[in-house]
């Protein structure tokens, strides 16, 4: 069964501050790289000095600060396995 997509935006103020909504997990954190998950997706921001300042999985608002220097959406989790049993 698939699960209704929640709406996301996504804010970077001069690439120092990034915004995010519709998170729905942390997967991973460092000061050079932040893995999350937003709709069932994953999304890899990269940069120096990144520092998780909130995340609210009830409201699944994020925000991080540092210098962002790249934002990368991936495909859905699942997705690379069904793609190759077929």
């Amino acid at each position: 069964m698939q699960q209704a997509q929640k709406d996301s935006t996504l804010t970077i103020e001069n690439r120092r501050l990034i915004s995010l909504t519709g998170v729905g997990s942390v997967e991973a954190f460092s000061d050079s790289g932040i893995t999350l998950t937003v709709n069932g997706a994953r999304v890899q921001i990269s940069g120096s000095q990144l520092k998780v300042l909130a995340f609210s999985q009830g409201t699944g608002a994020f925000s991080a600060s540092g210098e962002v220097s790249s934002v990368k959406f991936g495909v859905q989790k699942g997705k690379f396995l069904q793609k190759f049993l077929r």
